[in-house]
């Protein structure tokens, strides 16, 4: 297919090949990997500027969509690639043979760099969702800092830069241009941009920007790092949401109540943590989907709203393929069950991913954690149907941009399922002001603390069960 770019995409290219280190920020479905795929090319076959590329991505976007992209155009399809993939044997092998780009999962990033060692020989890097390295505590950023000056050109793509605020930019412009706008270390970073929020003694929990310093850091790093919004460029198709409201029984809604009253209480009586206020939210989600794990690992089933919905909805799709998003591995054998006779799918291969494409899988369900990054499957439907809601901002726009990106025929209709009376209901609110940082969840946890804590009937009745924390 012969590749006619648009303005933009041939922007991204040039940012590419005229700065060997660079950040592109660019939303869903403006093309980044065809755009830098066209820098590659021109810099190891007509430039002599690069010999061998790393491209570091979430691994389902590694093992197929680099790969498809380079093959669809004309341009592009003589580049050869070597998935670093699979076993430590089948890494090893793939790193032996002969090729353009090599492409590696982000998790196998900390095994490449103590595999290689000083035989680093990646002369480019480019890291796929580099959001991913937004924390300045993980391995993989701390691997690939090491191996960082080995590499005369880096690039980094992602849509959400700072999809928790400005300190989640630090890691990632440091492995662009190795500490020199934003500081070598995060401490001083933090010192120059940011100034104490909530805290306890010496722990801080939260850090405020000074005024101001929103628009330094951006002016800092405007020379490297380039921003492209998608309704700037793209006509993209409607985007419906319909928040389908569940009302459980009062029954179930009282069983609900207690176990969440009973998880709440349970950690007030220590200062709240990150820590706690997830495990504790993340157990009340389990509980509005219908179940949650108990003692020892046991699934205890508590309602099947959530499952009912489902099926109204695909009663009334007529026949149109609807991908569900699911959160714990007990709602998605739960739906497995359920709707065992549309023989729901997954993707995990190539062809998966060719088949819903092409229509054949009524049912797909994804984890948006394992989906939510690089993959083009919108030619494949239009619904989505977000079975357990995500607290992560970050994930849920990705998610949704599987299918809401350009390329869609078709309206995209969102169906949120949401349960009164339950945490669901925080979630959405947070979605909608886009806040779901860190100490945003923090302040909803002790919110409904404070509902429990002033409720004056708050006593502790017999429970029929006890769920575990997990």
């Amino acid at each position: 297919m012969k590749y006619n770019p648009h303005d933009y995409q041939n922007y991204i290219t040039e940012k590419i090949i005229q700065t060997p280190a660079c950040g592109i920020f660019a939303e869903m479905g403006l093309g980044k990997t065809v755009s830098t795929l066209t820098a590659i090319n021109e810099l190891i076959y007509d430039r002599f500027d690069v010999l061998k590329v790393l491209v570091i991505a979430p691994k389902r976007v590694a093992d197929d969509t680099w790969t498809g992209e380079a093959e669809k155009w004309d341009h592009t399809k003589h580049l050869s690639f070597s998935k670093v993939l699979g076993s430590a044997e089948d890494r090893k092998a793939a790193l032996r043979r002969d090729a353009d780009i090599y492409l590696i999962n982000r998790e196998n990033v900390v095994w490449l760099v103590e595999h290689l060692k000083q035989n680093w020989f990646f002369d480019m890097v480019v890291v796929d969702e580099l959001s991913s390295f937004k924390s300045n505590s993980a391995k993989r950023f701390k691997s690939l800092r090491t191996v960082r000056p080995l590499s005369t050109r880096f690039v980094g793509l992602t849509g959400t830069p700072a999809p928790n605020g400005y300190m989640d930019l630090w890691p990632q412009v440091f492995l662009i241009d190795r500490g020199e706008r934003l500081g070598k270390t995060i401490s001083s970073y933090r010192d120059r941009y940011f100034y104490p929020g909530k805290r306890n003694g010496f722990t801080v929990y939260t850090w405020e920007l000074k005024e101001g310093a929103g628009e330094r850091i951006q002016e800092q790093i405007s020379d490297i790092c380039v921003s492209l919004k998608s309704e700037d460029y793209l006509k993209l198709p409607e985007k419906i949401i319909n928040d389908i409201h569940i009302q459980l029984s009062p029954k179930e809604l009282s069983k609900y109540q207690e176990l969440e009253r009973d998880k709440l209480m349970e950690i007030d009586e220590q200062e709240i943590t990150a820590l706690s206020a997830a495990a504790v939210w993340g157990k009340l989600l389990q509980l509005a989907n219908g179940a949650a794990y108990g003692n020892d690992g046991y699934v205890i089933d508590f309602h099947d709203k959530k499952l009912d919905a489902l099926e109204e909805i695909l009663d009334t799709s007529c026949g149109h393929p609807v991908l569900v998003f699911y959160n714990y591995r007990h709602d998605f054998d739960r739906l497995m069950h359920r709707f065992k006779k549309l023989k729901p799918r997954t993707l995990e291969s190539s062809q998966d991913i060719k088949d819903w494409n092409a229509g054949k899988i009524p049912l797909l369900l994804a984890q948006p954690a394992s989906i939510g990054h690089g993959l083009n499957i919108q030619a494949g439907g239009h619904i989505i149907v977000w079975f357990g809601l995500n607290p992560s901002l970050e994930l849920y726009l990705q998610a949704n941009a599987r299918l809401f990106r350009q390329g869609q025929k078709q309206a995209v209709i969102i169906h949120r399922l949401i349960v009164k009376g339950t945490v669901d209901e925080d979630v959405i609110a947070k979605l909608e002001t886009k806040d779901m940082r860190q100490e945003s969840l923090m302040e909803a946890v002790k919110a409904r603390i404070r509902r429990y804590r002033d409720d004056s009937n708050c006593k502790n009745p017999e429970r029929d069960y006890d769920i575990e924390s997990g």
